[in-house]
């Protein structure tokens, strides 16, 4: 944690950078960060980025706690079961780097980390959306040690939820924001199969969009700056100021760790002083027009402009002049080789970014470019006709010499060190090496003992290009008094052997045996068995509807009088700390009219509902369900069955019904909510997109969300072994117009 302390305030929090590639990182410690989030090509949420190989990952967390700074790595994506053994892998790669914790998004990777790879300290993603004090219980009983908030929750809320909890606690402060709630958004995904949840987010919610009451950008947020607020945070008692931006170049990492920084640092007396500085450094970043994002409701009100384009940048022309070579405009800004720029097409959607390598005026090459005049760019991607210009980041070092001049990781060793008052005896537990034993002759000690981390900081200086100290355990045998310059003899005659005589080849891994434990227990498995012949189906209703010889579901929200429900009561999926209580008290008037199962679509709900014996709980959308190890532990904590995950395919599906030891339930039939959102939607009703696709915009007065429905019904083939779930809530039976969302494609 950052030891900064401002003079009458609170210590300052964590200020964590994003790393979208090494360099990256190496822009954040010199600007000022205390720690990084970076992701490796895989499972993680920003996968169209640069990322990291296992190599330069482990070559910054090294340098990092060499700096004294610290490295999140995020996995923060759900994942099939298809890919578990991946995973596992990659857990135990990853456990071998020893980062200082791991982001976290499925349920089934919290599992598998859990109980085989215990060394990893695990933080909650904002995906997980948890958002109330219940939801943190359910997180420190999965093992989280830190929560990423809810994007959409207010200060107001924070500060309720900061009491309830001694769980480290994560806010963003700048960068780009979702319009929907955390890992509810299947937008992207329904358009393609490109879904947010696997870090493959198309940005549709950027797009412009048509109906018949004008046409507009009607999802696309502005971006979030909180420079004016990092005073009421660090009083709220948060641990750690995020900045978004994985996606971005080392420029936008300087200056936007190095504004926060300047201001963190300052003096109370001075911090208004420094927010104009700040807010210049910041503009450089090329971000949309900044917003306090959710944090008030006035700013959640105002946040989605329909007219404003979602595309990021300061905007420098129209394309004029295109090419098979490139594209020529006017610009209106100063432009040099090495910046960034994005060609927007006017519908929104999303454009090339490139950076500027030869541009021309008047057919001669040059390196800068003044406003009002002609330039030509040479560029290789596609471009549209008329697209809106935007630069969107300086000319910067990509750090290519300091990241050439990092040392290779070292191999850690597990020293085991037993020291009695005629002998000292050294351990290597990870390794071939023979126990390293030497006589000493130590008196008892009047004052000044050696102790447990003298010893420690005395072994940790390996001397060697090759190993590092990683594990160390110590036994002492009494009070004893041992020279320093006989333990720095001693110290160096140990690795020097080390050195001489241990392979770094023969040094094992242990996560090895925590992924053999995994693929022993992973075989072991059993699904929950066969379904009776005749499965009673269960039809999510409006209020008052009518469908008999199902089970009927009805959200808790809709009604208090459960006396004539005879199925099951539906639980929000979003629910302020203000609400708790009221959610509360419909769960005991449900229980006690005698409903017996309940249906959530978040964790949260789990702990309102642990009081209540004999009940039955399905987990079901938008709480995620990809995997036989997330239905594992869900059954842990009290589920009894659980909903494939909608953006599933067929496959995944037969995958998951295979291994799942809850019985699984297969959304059949209905419009699921593609989009939740807090946010005030400048439109209400039916559109559609520049492809024909339609959907329809509404706010529900009773929990205050807006959400977006496909125009479709969702309907899909019942498969054997399957429950059917039919969700009538806003659909009706025999629609014309359905469709399969990723059912029989692919889900990306």
């Amino acid at each position: 944690m950052n030891n900064h302390i401002v003079s009458g305030v609170r210590p300052n929090p964590e200020l964590l950078s994003p790393a979208g590639s090494p360099g990256c990182a190496l822009a954040a410690f010199e600007a000022g960060a205390d720690a990084i989030y970076a992701g490796l090509s895989k499972f993680n949420a920003r996968e169209r980025g640069e990322n990291f190989t296992p190599e330069n990952m482990a070559q910054i967390i090294e340098y990092a706690h060499k700096l004294k700074r610290k490295v999140y790595i995020t996995l923060n994506t759900l994942v099939k079961e298809s890919e578990l053994a991946e995973v596992a892998e990659t857990l135990a790669l990853l456990e071998e780097m020893q980062p200082d914790a791991l982001l976290v998004q499925d349920l089934g990777i919290i599992r598998m980390a859990r109980e085989y790879f215990p060394k990893l300290a695990l933080h909650a993603s904002t995906q997980m959306g948890f958002h109330n004090s219940a939801g943190l219980e359910i997180a420190e009983k999965l093992g989280i040690s830190r929560v990423v908030l809810e994007r959409q929750m207010t200060l107001e809320e924070i500060a309720l939820v900061r009491k309830s909890t001694k769980l480290e606690l994560e806010v963003f402060i700048h960068g780009a924001l979702c319009a929907s709630l955390s890992g509810a958004c299947f937008f992207s995904s329904y358009l393609g199969g490109y879904s947010g949840n696997r870090g493959k987010c198309k940005q549709p919610c950027r797009r412009r969009y048509f109906s018949k009451n004008g046409n507009g950008f009607f999802f696309s947020p502005q971006d979030l700056c909180t420079i004016e607020l990092l005073p009421q945070l660090r009083e709220l008692g948060i641990d750690s100021l995020k900045i978004e931006g994985r996606l971005k170049q080392p420029d936008f990492v300087r200056q936007t760790v190095g504004a926060y920084r300047m201001l963190l640092d300052a003096p109370a007396a001075e911090f208004r002083e420094h927010l104009g500085e700040a807010r210049n450094m910041l503009s450089k970043g090329c971000g949309r027009k900044w917003s306090l994002g959710f944090y008030t409701t006035e700013s959640a009100s105002t946040l989605i402009s329909h007219d404003s384009l979602g595309a990021a940048g300061q905007l420098c022309g129209n394309v004029n002049d295109l090419r098979d070579n490139g594209f020529g405009f006017v610009t209106s800004k100063r432009l040099f080789l090495g910046d960034r720029l994005r060609v927007q097409p006017q519908s929104g959607d999303e454009g090339s970014a490139l950076t500027v390598t030869k541009m021309f005026i008047d057919n001669a090459p040059t390196r800068k470019a003044l406003p009002g005049q002609q330039l030509f760019v040479l560029c290789d991607k596609p471009v549209a006709a008329g697209g809106l210009v935007f630069k969107i980041g300086e000319s910067f070092s990509d750090y290519a010499k300091e990241l050439a001049a990092l040392p290779i990781p070292r191999k850690k060793l597990n020293l085991a060190l037993k020291l009695t008052s005629s002998q000292i005896e050294v351990k290597v537990e990870n390794g071939i090496f023979p126990n390293w034993k030497r006589k000493v002759a130590l008196q008892s000690a009047d004052s000044r003992p050696v102790t447990a981390e003298t010893l420690h900081k005395e072994f940790s200086a390996a001397d060697s290009d090759v190993f590092a100290l990683g594990e160390f355990k110590c036994e002492i045998g009494g009070n004893f008094f041992l020279p320093s310059s006989e333990l720095k003899s001693l110290r160096r005659e140990f690795w020097n052997e080390v050195k001489e005589n241990l392979s770094p080849e023969s040094v094992f891994r242990d996560s090895a045996v925590g992924l053999e434990r995994f693929r022993k227990a992973y075989q072991s498995l059993k699904p929950a068995g066969s379904l009776p012949e005749h499965l009673q189906e269960t039809v999510a209703m409006k209020p008052n509807g009518a469908e008999p010889g199902n089970r009927k579901a009805i959200r808790a929200c809709s009604i208090f009088d459960f006396n004539k429900l005879t199925g099951e009561v539906i639980l929000p999926e979003f629910c302020p700390e203000g609400k708790l209580e009221s959610v509360k008290r419909a769960i005991q008037s449900a229980v006690a009219s005698g409903i017996k199962r309940f249906r959530i679509g978040s964790l949260y709900a789990l702990t309102l509902l642990k009081p209540h014996q004999k009940i039955e709980i399905i987990a079901s959308t938008p709480l995620p369900v990809a995997n036989s190890m997330t239905a594992l532990e869900l059954s842990r904590l009290g589920v009894s069955r659980v909903t494939a995950h909608i953006e599933l395919e067929k496959e995944s599906i037969e995958a998951l019904r295979d291994k799942s030891v809850l019985v699984l339930e297969l959304y059949r039939y209905g419009r699921p909510a593609l989009l939740i959102t807090r946010a005030k939607i400048p439109m209400d009703g039916e559109f559609r997109d520049d492809r024909g696709n339609g959907f329809v915009v509404r706010f529900d007065r009773r929990d205050g969300l807006t959400r977006l429905y496909p125009q479709k019904v969702h309907s899909i083939p019942r498969l054997p072994g399957l429950y059917d779930f039919y969700d009538l809530q806003n659909a009706h039976w025999n629609s014309r117009e359905t469709g399969t969302f990723n059912f029989d494609g692919d889900w990306f």
